[in-house]
């Protein structure tokens, strides 16, 4: 089964605007659009060639969660210079939640959220 399935192709997220919080990702995460439906839904592609997917949320209310509450928690990105996606960030003024913290299996972690309140990781191991 190991060369039937290849690995992760996207994470997706519901979001309230789907233009801004596109254009928030390509601008601050360095996303390109990779494509668009009428609805819309985009697939934005990072610089490794990743993706994720954007689409309408469908107007139910948030759960309060955090990084340990059931189900899928949050997107981990992988950074080569933390210290450079720290100060990057910074100067997009996300909303950090909390101090940086070692990785599991060694490295270094930090969470914030994008505008629409989702957890975000950035990952340097």
């Amino acid at each position: 089964m190991k060369t039937v399935f290849l690995g992760i192709d996207h994470p997706a997220v519901a979001v309230k605007d789907i233009e801004k919080m596109t254009q928030w990702y390509c601008d601050v995460l360095g996303y390109e659009v990779y494509a668009r439906t009428e609805k819309p839904v985009y697939i934005i592609k990072a610089p490794d060639g990743s993706f994720i997917e954007i689409m309408p949320e469908d107007g139910s209310p948030r759960r309060q969660r955090n990084v340990c509450t059931p189900g899928w928690s949050h997107l981990a990105l992988r950074v080569s210079d933390m210290d450079k996606a720290i100060a990057a960030l910074d100067r997009h003024h996300v909303s950090w939640e909390g101090d940086e913290f070692e990785a599991v299996g060694g490295g270094r972690i930090r969470n914030f959220t994008d505008p629409e309140g989702n957890m975000v990781q950035i990952v340097q191991r």
